[in-house]
């Protein structure tokens, strides 16, 4: 069994060496490195990889590029089968990262979980040395909601009354920019709020929630049951209805676990970027249904969806939807939001290749022209509306460098992470 991280960090010691024995399959770890101010790259920093508990056990030392990438690493973790059942023994490796970069304060961010087989993407913001506010400079991820002790949720009703006082319902589905996220309980004054992008937090949820060596089904079962229950939590402003200034918590009672400044899987980022523009409804109803769960092993939930449930069902070949009819009944159905908020423009519904001409060309170049002169990696390219050669260089440049399958076409993922992109690097979008 591994030893835990409270545990080794409580006795002063290096992790036991059966632990390290332990780890007998390989993930990999990429590292985005971040400005918290403009979103801009930071480059050749020092990034020290060490074993979480055991800072004198350096495994690597890297600088990142030119966009502020470190590329993956391949690392020691846990055998597969860890994830496949529910047990004692932890299904992930725990690594630390400590940042390095002149001009900003040094960050250390530890507890980053990498499974086997699964690429483990960790992004980190830093903070100038003058930036006007206290930096957070040392990040514990703490850990997943199956291996660790949360509470359970508190059950509510899956679709909420409109009529009750005080309670502020939008007209439409809308998928905001950001969330705000709430880091403790709903009466917990003293927790910080985090402004989140809504993509982001998805993913941060979703990687904090089920195990992303699981069948891809099952991951997008869950992950439209994160989507539907946060936009319920979006569409009837259930926290500012009840004069919170948020969006939801980190509390799992309540919401679901989001785990600030922790990792996420790719295999889930993709699903997330496939699908985020959708939800779970049923008949006649507008909201988006709050879509609980529970683990199925440690806490039982009759009528919810259990994700140990959800894992067996994709084990035998059930679809996404039909995982979910499985729990929640043969009414629900897949929804698509109505519009998204923050894009500049909408991805036009079909890909962008060579010989693809029109203003939906000369708008993405103009995001890309942008994005080149934060991330120089990226070519400068002209926007006349005209898919050529250099368009498809600068798109296949922009795929890599931000984990997307190199293809040289835009197509719906690739649209829409460049118009994020874009939104962070000019700031169009302002925080709530």
């Amino acid at each position: 069994m591994f030893v835990s991280r409270t545990a080794t960090k409580d006795r002063g010691m290096r992790p036991d060496l059966q632990v390290m024995q332990d780890n007998v399959d390989e993930g990999q770890l990429r590292i985005r490195l971040y400005n918290q101010a403009d979103g801009a790259p930071v480059t050749n920093a020092r990034v020290t990889v060490t074993y979480t508990g055991g800072p004198q056990d350096v495994i690597e030392e890297l600088n990142s590029d030119s966009s502020g990438v470190i590329e993956p690493i391949t690392l020691r973790t846990p055998p597969l089968e860890y994830s496949m059942q529910p047990q004692d023994r932890q299904p992930y490796a725990e690594y630390s990262v400590i940042v390095q970069a002149e001009g900003f304060r040094e960050i250390e961010v530890s507890g980053i979980e990498l499974m086997s087989g699964q690429l483990s993407e960790q992004p980190i913001q830093l903070e100038a040395n003058d930036a006007p506010r206290p930096a957070e400079n040392n990040i514990v991820i703490g850990p997943h909601t199956l291996y660790g002790d949360y509470p359970p949720k508190i059950p509510e009703e899956e679709v909420k009354t409109v009529n009750e006082s005080g309670e502020i319902v939008l007209s439409r589905v809308v998928i905001p920019e950001y969330v705000v996220v709430h880091d403790g309980p709903p009466g917990d004054a003293g927790a910080r709020d985090y402004y989140v992008r809504y993509r982001d937090y998805i993913k941060n949820v979703a990687s904090s929630e089920i195990y992303a060596t699981w069948p891809d089904a099952t991951i997008r079962a869950n992950v439209l049951a994160i989507m539907s229950f946060t936009l319920n939590r979006v569409y009837t402003e259930w926290y500012r209805g009840k004069g919170y200034n948020f969006t939801i918590t980190s509390s799992t009672a309540y919401d679901h676990k989001f785990i600030p400044g922790r990792n996420y899987y790719q295999s889930i980022s993709r699903i997330v970027d496939e699908q985020f523009e959708n939800y779970l409804s049923r008949p006649g109803i507008t909201q988006p249904i709050l879509t609980q769960y529970c683990d199925g092993n440690k806490v039982s939930c009759p009528n919810w969806m259990t994700q140990w449930g959800s894992k067996y069902l994709g084990d035998q070949g059930y679809s996404a939807i039909e995982i979910l009819r499985y729990f929640y009944g043969s009414n629900m159905y897949i929804n698509v939001a109505e519009g998204i908020s923050g894009i500049p423009a909408s991805w036009p519904g079909y890909n962008l290749g060579l010989g693809a001409t029109g203003d939906k060309v000369r708008q993405m170049q103009q995001q890309l022209a942008r994005i080149s002169k934060s991330y120089p990696a990226i070519p400068t390219i002209q926007a006349d509306g005209v898919y050529g050669p250099s368009t498809r260089e600068a798109v296949e440049v922009f795929q890599s460098v931000f984990g997307l399958p190199v293809t040289g076409v835009v197509d719906y993922n690739t649209w829409y992470e460049i118009s994020a992109i874009y939104v962070a690097v000019t700031r169009i979008a302002e925080l709530m």
